[in-house]
């Protein structure tokens, strides 16, 4: 009798795991009522009404600060960050950073480690590096400053000391290293060619792309137990064997999918169980992310729309089997119909146990 028992719980509780592996997709409808974190933005301003639509459509946000002279300097930007997490602390998270001119200076590592105790003190959730470390950056005798280079060691062991997550955009996507007519996403074919800056083709005496993902791989090599987030698919957008094999190697990394979901899309159209098994396996380690940028009341509405639009053409790709096309290349592709629990995690659960402090009224 006993025996039979455990048998029926046994067969009750396979029943139970049947019926969750066939519980159906999201639908389209489900899009407002799913919580969901944009892991990457950069919010300058008030933005009334983006927050509205953000709020509208279930999404908390990390608005990251960074390096950039198409953004305010550091300090607007911080202090916008904020009042922003002041005016909706629960939607609103930020990530500090810090400006690696003069970082041979003597000196400058102590008062940077100084300038992010503070902002931690003031909430930050995460620490940004940027691609001018690696791309921009020289020392007095000319030689470019990579991100495994020693003088960042104190700044990095602080990081590991107190569990924070460093996010790094180090390199760029391997477009730039192409011709402008050889680049495989539109996007990219117009950003650098409007920041040749960066079109690295173009700039043969910087590192090339496999130097600049090294450098990176030896820092993580270097501060094992730091928790990084490879922003904007680690720059590996173009492969996602790449990708797979970054995660695999260091288990305390994550990517998030900033402005590099097009490049997926593009992989899918060729091969969509291989896209979508990546997904799945790693589904513990991707953050949605998008890189929108707003910039104070005469962009406010104009990003809500665009912010809108891009949620949810986001949401079908990763939610819907839908046959979709992009305007940022020319074949089409499949939606990847990836299963609730996976969903739930990439636009949620992950961010809230990377970023335990974030958004605190909404837990």
């Amino acid at each position: 009798m006993k025996l039979n028992s455990l048998w029926l719980v046994a067969l009750l509780l396979a029943s139970v795991v049947a019926v969750a592996a066939e519980q159906p997709p999201y639908r389209a409808s489900d899009f407002a009522a799913v919580e969901k974190v944009d892991t990457h933005v950069h919010l300058h301003g008030a933005l009334p009404t983006f927050m509205l639509r953000a709020a509208a459509d279930n999404f908390r946000l990390l608005t990251i600060n960074v390096n950039y002279s198409d953004f305010p300097p550091l300090s607007q930007q911080r202090s916008d960050a904020l009042a922003l997490r002041l005016a909706h602390p629960d939607r609103v998270a930020f990530a500090a950073t810090f400006d690696a001119t003069d970082s041979q200076r003597t000196g400058w590592a102590t008062q940077t480690e100084r300038q992010l105790d503070d902002a931690f003190k003031e909430g930050a959730v995460a620490v940004k590096v940027w691609k001018d470390i690696g791309m921009q950056q020289r020392d007095a005798d000319g030689r470019a400053v990579m991100i495994d280079d020693a003088r960042f060691t104190p700044i990095l062991r602080m990081l590991e000391e107190r569990g924070a997550v460093l996010l790094g955009h180090l390199g760029e996507p391997r477009n730039a290293w192409l011709p402008v007519a050889e680049m495989t996403i539109r996007s990219d074919r117009e950003y650098f060619t409007t920041h040749p800056q960066y079109h690295m083709h173009s700039h043969p005496e910087w590192p090339t792309y496999e130097q600049q993902i090294a450098a990176r791989d030896r820092m993580l090599d270097a501060h094992p137990k730091l928790h990084f987030v490879g922003v904007h698919l680690a720059s590996l957008e173009w492969s996602i064997e790449r990708t797979a094999e970054f995660l695999q190697r260091y288990p305390n990394a994550s990517v998030d999918l900033a402005a590099r979901l097009s490049h997926v899309q593009r992989q899918a159209s060729v091969d969509r169980d291989r896209v979508r098994r990546f997904f799945i396996d790693f589904q513990d380690r991707i953050l949605y992310a998008t890189d929108i940028a707003c910039q104070g009341p005469q962009e406010d509405s104009a990003c809500a729309a665009e912010a809108h639009e891009t949620w949810l053409s986001d949401w079908r790709f990763l939610s819907s089997a839908d046959r979709l096309h992009s305007d940022e290349f020319e074949a089409s592709f499949r939606g990847l119909s990836l299963p609730r629990d996976v969903i739930d995690k990439i636009y949620n659960g992950n961010a809230r146990k990377l970023f335990p402090t974030a958004w605190a009224k909404a837990q």
